[in-house]
């Protein structure tokens, strides 16, 4: 019933997608968002091992895009320091920058993921997009704004929601 609400997938970190689990998924561009998903909300830099991750992926021939909400100046440093291409704002959960990207860089949807840390931003934009999900931990939560906690517990009751509709079956 509320399949649009359910990520594809859900993993601790970004960390534990290898190049050999994406290649076997036939995932080959990733949309990734920014902040609690690549680096900490208050930090402008990503860390060392997010940086060696992409680099390991991107030496898989896998494509990143940073697809965030933040602001395109603040948003421009870190796609800066990681050599990437980004769309922000993205105003996720709409889907239309996920889908004006795809037509723009000419990706098939079938091989595209977004991975994002919010149900209620990434997985919605994701699906919506007709595109697989990914949904990671958030890095820090407690330093998220007051918006986005507010948000967490509800994300919490629709996952419990997903494991209840999946074991009903």
């Amino acid at each position: 019933m509320f399949r649009f609400l359910y990520p594809h997938y859900r993993v601790n970190s970004v960390l534990e997608l290898t190049g050999e689990w994406l290649i076997q998924q036939e995932i080959f561009t990733i949309f990734l968002d920014v902040d609690n998903t690549i680096k900490f909300y208050k930090s402008t830099l990503v860390t060392s091992d997010v940086v060696d991750w992409i680099h390991e992926l991107q030496r898989n021939h896998i494509q990143f895009y940073l697809v965030s909400n933040g602001l395109s100046k603040r948003i421009s440093h870190v796609a800066e320091q990681l050599g990437l291409e980004y769309a922000a704002p993205a105003y996720k959960p709409f889907p239309y920058v996920c889908r004006r990207l795809m037509c723009h860089e000419k990706l098939d949807p079938q091989y595209v993921a977004m991975v994002g840390d919010q149900v209620f931003t990434d997985v919605i934009a994701g699906n919506l997009a007709g595109i697989r999900t990914i949904l990671v931990k958030p890095m820090r939560p407690e330093q998220e704004p007051f918006f986005t906690r507010m948000k967490r517990p509800f994300e919490q009751w629709v996952l419990k929601l997903e494991r209840s509709e999946y074991s009903e079956q």
